[in-house]
């Protein structure tokens, strides 16, 4: 019998489509900025997509984490399930995920799925070091912000097919890489990040997103950068908006026309001024005419993903209203060729909005050279 266990961080990702790139020590301000959990609903995605292989399945035993770490989605989903017997705080945090980790182990689960962001797997992988849990898989349902440790699988549903694979004896064991990033230092606009250490897991690989990858530094790819931006600027139209996502490619397109770029946050370009580090409310108010709206975008190197990573102010309601042909994808031939599979990759958090984004789609990879590449 498999012993699965659920752990569900209930307030990650709440920065995100309020422009706090990150939730870590600013919960009560991304509350107060109107937002709301993110987490719960990601939950009920994976459990909802797991619950096929787990009713009247005596093969495996769902075990959850208390009350909203896991208890009440499992409840609301109708799953039969066991809770540990661990004490949680009103207000949970790391040391709320550390004694759920520790209860799990004890109760004998040896695959955890936790939904949570690079935060949570971080403390996962501290108490598995420090106790010496070398036998316990970790499975990550992305409900961060930015996510870019390799654990995590593209969307929750991909986490069910990973658990139906290791029942069936169908995945192996690799090792994940688990990214640190300052979010004190992004938040500043200053990209530091470093690898905390590795974690094992089901592999899968067609199911996991992998692990972010810097852009080359390189004068072939900064000039390829260039041709790019002066094809996109040539395109524009005067009385246009232009959402621009994050990331240095699109930065050299601000760099061009002389403004301002948040290099980790969005911004909305208009009739020759910009506004800096916009959240999804602001885009709202700030966008009079969606059908004169672009978005500008470019993926997330080696993983290739679009949209759901680091840019939730994009969020599905405004990605609709601008639609899939307004949607500039831009990225140099040499980091679309990182890109695994060269297949970009959406998970928004909208089922429906990720479907209208999938099929093909155009990304323009220098001057007036422009590919269509598949979007799973």
């Amino acid at each position: 019998m498999m012993q699965l266990g659920v752990l569900v961080n209930p307030i990650a990702g709440m920065g995100g489509r309020v422009g706090l790139k990150g939730t870590g020590g600013v919960v009560d301000e991304a509350i107060r900025r109107g937002a709301t959990p993110v987490a719960p609903g990601r939950a009920i995605e994976f459990l909802q997509a797991l619950s096929p292989l787990v009713q009247g399945n005596s093969r495996i035993k769902l075990i959850v984490c208390p009350q909203q770490m896991g208890e009440d989605i499992a409840q609301e989903v109708g799953l039969e399930h066991t809770v540990v017997d661990v004490e949680i705080s009103d207000n949970t945090g790391s040391e709320d995920t550390h004694q759920c980790i520790r209860a799990l182990y004890e109760a004998e689960v040896r695959l955890v799925v936790f939904v949570g962001g690079d935060g949570t797997a971080r403390d996962i992988l501290d108490v598995i070091s420090k106790e010496g849990f070398d036998d316990m898989l970790v499975l990550g349902v992305p409900s961060g912000v930015k996510m870019y440790s390799g654990i995590f699988v593209v969307n929750p549903a991909d986490a069910a097919d990973v658990v139906r694979l290791v029942l069936e004896d169908g995945a192996g064991i690799a090792e994940f890489e688990i990214m640190d990033a300052d979010e004190d230092a992004i938040r500043e606009d200053r990209f530091i990040i470093r690898l905390y250490g590795y974690i094992k897991g089901p592999a899968v690989p067609a199911r996991f997103q992998g692990a972010k990858q810097a852009s080359p530094e390189t004068v072939d790819e900064h000039e390829a950068q260039e041709a790019i931006a002066k094809y996109i600027i040539e395109q524009m139209v005067p009385d246009g908006t232009y959402i621009l996502g994050p990331g240095t490619t699109v930065k050299t397109v601000t760099d061009l026309l002389g403004v301002k770029k948040t290099t980790l946050g969005v911004d909305i370009y208009h009739r020759g001024s910009v506004q800096n580090d916009v959240n999804e409310t602001q885009i709202l108010q700030l966008v009079d005419d969606f059908s004169k709206t672009w978005i500008i975008v470019s993926p997330i190197g080696h993983q290739g993903m679009l949209f759901g990573r680091g840019n939730q102010q994009i969020s599905p309601g405004i990605i609709e209203r601008v639609g899939k042909d307004h949607v500039f994808v831009i990225s140099t031939l040499s980091k679309l060729k990182g890109i695994d599979g060269e297949t970009l990759k959406v998970d928004t958090g909208d089922s429906l909005v990720d479907e209208i984004l999938r099929g093909y789609i155009r990304v323009i990879t220098d001057y007036n050279e422009i590919r269509l590449v598949p979007v799973e």
